[in-house]
């Protein structure tokens, strides 16, 4: 028997798509392992995600309504017949989690975030695809000097340079950002919506609503670090807490990131890879690519390579990785007796 994508959820089969988001929101936040730390709770998390992202595809569901969690995964089509597109969950909640609330922890989002004393922190995702500075913070292209490291970038607030020297500050505040591939290949312009305690002219402290502004650079690897200093909760008695950005590959249903090059996985039967066929290969880019193999075998560990399809290099954004292709080959369930006498008198040994 497969998962009940339907009783995880806790809904019924004839959910409208409200009812499975407030399901999911509910769940999620109940079960997310920065908040429950009971056993089992992180497992329970992940199911809680994956019956999410296929109920929430009306693709995905329509398959899985009429074949179930085997039929989704292998590969039975809306219409009623084989052959079409495989599921595979990618196996990361936190990233799901972060698509639908705009953050990967609860506590960064939906909370106030208690690593701040004397107040609360609060990040919202405010996207815009435009390049403007409208707090003047100056946090344009990182700068070259003392406060540029490899895979991390800080900038400091103008407002609290030459200041507290004496006093201890508050642990950094740390935020994974998720960027799609696409974004990573032409770089973005993220606005990030903080909320903060600051500090007011009579010395009491105030909410705040501030933007910062992340310009990501084609190329960006996963694990790179933009800091914003000082710019946590002011208190009286201790420094700000630094504000730490941390780039993360969303992930993506078609393509894996791996250095500068994509992988993507093509589904081939059988008989396509003995017998040769021709197959459209996506891009980044939306363009396809015509991949010829009637004139050869694939076996399970062919690779194809496109050069210049990846990703650029982050330290030379002009050059590009490369686009390689592997072949998931689809073996038949079972064989008639005549097919296999076939095939025993036509295969080499």
């Amino acid at each position: 028997m497969g998962k009940d994508y339907y009783k995880i959820l806790g809904i019924a089969k004839g959910a409208s798509d409200e009812e499975i988001k407030k399901a999911y929101r509910k769940l999620a936040l109940r079960y997310h392992p920065d908040k429950n730390r009971s056993p089992g709770a992180e497992e329970k998390f992940k199911e809680i995600a994956e019956a999410y992202e296929v109920l929430s595809d009306a693709k995905k569901r329509e398959v899985y309504d009429k074949f179930g969690e085997e039929g989704l995964k292998g590969g039975a089509s809306a219409s009623g017949g084989g052959g079409g597109a495989t599921y595979t969950f990618h196996g990361d909640p936190r990233a799901t989690f972060a698509q639908f609330f705009g953050s990967a922890s609860p506590f960064h989002n939906l909370f106030e975030f208690a690593g701040n004393r004397g107040g609360g922190f609060a990040f919202h995702d405010d996207d815009m695809d435009i390049d403007m500075d409208p707090f003047g913070l100056g946090m344009g292209p990182p700068r070259q000097g003392g406060a540029f490291r490899s895979h991390s970038f800080n900038f400091a607030s103008p407002n609290t340079k030459g200041t507290g020297k004496d006093r201890a500050q508050d642990p950094a505040i740390e935020h994974d950002l998720y960027i799609s591939l696409e974004e990573i290949l032409r770089g973005c312009t993220k606005k990030m919506k903080i909320c903060r305690r600051a500090i007011q002219p009579d010395g009491s402290t105030k909410k705040e609503d501030k933007l910062l502004t992340i310009n990501v650079k084609p190329g960006w690897k996963a694990g790179t670090k933009i800091t914003f200093q000082k710019e946590g909760d002011q208190s009286p008695r201790r420094e700000p807490a630094d504000i730490v950005f941390i780039i993360r590959d969303k992930p993506h249903p078609l393509f894996r990131r791996e250095g500068s090059d994509i992988r993507y996985t093509c589904k081939l039967s059988l008989k396509q890879a003995l017998c040769g066929t021709i197959v459209e290969v996506p891009t980044l880019t939306g363009e396809k690519i015509s991949l010829n193999l009637t004139r050869e075998i694939v076996k399970p560990n062919t690779v194809k390579r496109f050069q210049g399809h990846g990703l650029p290099f982050p330290k030379e954004p002009s050059r590009k990785g490369d686009l390689l292709v592997s072949f998931d080959i689809k073996f038949p369930e079972t064989l008639t007796q005549s097919a296999k006498d076939i095939l025993y008198d036509t295969l080499p040994n």
